[in-house]
């Protein structure tokens, strides 16, 4: 009786914790396949938790409103894709500035904005408890702060118009595809909130993965100096500069 008493309190506690974690593992992860991804010092975090203050007296900034147009339009605006456009956005004003280094990590730069946001959710969103606000969005958050910038790296390496047109036109509709998954699960419709979910997460997982693959491919090309196995300089600076690109 006691465990079934205590299972929902349980199943509420691991949602809060996912919804609070996600993202800074997110941001180790990085940290540990990407060479140089520094995230621009404390100033993501700085920032992140100031918008998180003014986001606490000022509310939600669309009124849902039902299961329409405005619900979509309030998870893209106050939940799932403008939190993540603001501080990819501010990182190209940040450099300009020269208030971050160029060669600071926009993917970390937005997953260390994104701390704050988490750990402000995870208490936010507890009561009443919902997967799709604790486990989902969090997600989704990821897959953005990973997936939009590895589409801009990718377009920057062609020249042709169409590879750059389609490419351009994947990552405008990556934030869209992001909240119409959100309020797909939020209005009971999963076939839909999946199919939407697996076009967000697709280019990050590629992302990781070819950063695995780089990362190992640098380790596995080794070259072994009184006993001690060191990287070969050549084939380092090669592969640091493809993971960096990813």
């Amino acid at each position: 009786m006691w465990l079934y008493i205590a299972r929902p309190v349980m199943v509420k506690q691991a949602m809060a914790f996912f919804c609070l974690l996600w993202i800074p593992l997110s941001y180790v992860l990085r940290r540990l396949l990407v060479v140089g991804s520094g995230g621009g010092g404390i100033w993501p975090l700085l920032f992140g938790s100031l918008l998180v203050i003014i986001q606490f007296f000022v509310g939600p900034l669309v009124d849902p409103g039902g299961f329409g147009f405005y619900r979509w339009l309030s998870g893209f605006v106050d939940v799932v894709s403008m939190p993540v456009l603001v501080p990819l956005v501010l990182y190209l004003l940040f450099v300009e500035m020269r208030l971050i280094s160029p060669k600071s990590d926009y993917v970390s730069f937005v997953l260390l904005w994104l701390i704050p946001l988490s750990a402000f959710r995870a208490m936010n969103w507890l009561s009443p408890p919902s997967p799709v606000m604790l486990v989902l969005v969090p997600v989704l958050w990821a897959s953005l702060a990973v997936g939009m910038p590895t589409l801009i790296a990718r377009a920057r390496r062609y020249s042709q118009w169409y590879y750059i047109a389609l490419t351009a036109l994947c990552i405008a509709a990556l934030p869209f595809a992001a909240a119409t998954s959100w309020w797909a699960f939020f209005s009971h419709r999963p076939t839909l909130g999946f199919v939407f979910l697996s076009l967000t997460i697709l280019p990050a997982l590629i992302s990781v993965l070819w950063a695995f693959i780089s990362l190992a491919s640098a380790r596995g090309r080794a070259v072994p100096v009184s006993g001690i196995t060191v990287a070969d300089p050549d084939d380092e600076e090669e592969v640091i500069g493809e993971i960096e690109e990813s």
